[in-house]
């Protein structure tokens, strides 16, 4: 999940060979744009990224490439290449996918054996607990990692590689909008109560429409955080 943190040092760039650079930039400034250090509308200068880095102007612009083909950045003609900035209507379109494939996580996972359901609980509590910890101590970015990866989980344990790329494709695009709305104390304690009810509708899931539950729970989180954004 290295895309789900922003551990990429700069000293990587440096002794490496040209054909493996394209990659490597790529996922540096992937990172930055999911930890928050690079945010929409901010412009990426090749130059700086060139001098910055310590690589030449072909890997740079294979990144910038790449990162355009995946909806995260924009080129524009004689101004350069900008970290996007979503339309409501994209936002909402995204928003609304992610909730179909959250709702099949959750009826996927509810209907695994006790013993691999309640791992998935482990990770889930661990989650939940450092996003309370974040919440403490007014942590937003903290809050957004470990928000991150409880969603991952469910995606992971449902184990359908299809879903789990298009989940990563949607969760890259909506990270432009979503530090936004976990920027508040109230969204944030919102989200992690919303968080233990889809963790206990989990440990209940062998009751009659317990899977049902949980499916719902989970994409009525979603629905309500897309709501929390418009609303601000």
């Amino acid at each position: 999940m290295d895309w789900l943190n922003g551990q990429i040092g700069q000293e990587t760039f440096e002794g490496i060979k040209n054909t493996s650079l394209g990659k490597l930039v790529r996922d540096y400034l992937l990172n930055q744009i999911m930890s928050g250090t690079l945010t929409p509308g901010q412009a990426l200068r090749e130059p700086e990224l060139v001098e910055q880095m310590k690589v030449s102007r072909v890997p740079v612009r294979e990144a910038l490439r790449e990162l355009e083909s995946m909806g995260l950045v924009v080129s524009r003609k004689h101004s350069g290449v900008y970290i996007r900035e979503l339309s409501e209507e994209e936002v909402h379109d995204l928003y609304q996918f992610r909730a179909l494939m959250d709702n099949h996580a959750g009826q996927m996972v509810a209907q695994l054996t006790p013993e691999r359901r309640m791992a998935l609980v482990a990770l889930l509590d661990i989650c939940v607990a450092q996003m309370d910890q974040a919440n403490l101590e007014s942590n937003v970015q903290a809050y957004y990692n470990a928000n991150l990866h409880f969603h991952w989980h469910f995606i992971e344990f449902a184990g359908n590689r299809e879903i789990a790329k298009s989940y990563r494709e949607v969760i890259q695009k909506l990270h432009l909008a979503r530090v936004k709305n976990l920027s508040t104390p109230d969204h944030r304690h919102k989200s992690n109560a919303e968080h233990k009810e889809i963790v206990q509708a989990l440990r209940d899931a062998d009751n009659i429409g317990g899977a049902l539950h949980c499916a719902e729970l989970l994409s009525h989180h979603v629905v309500k955080a897309h709501k929390r954004l418009a609303d601000m």
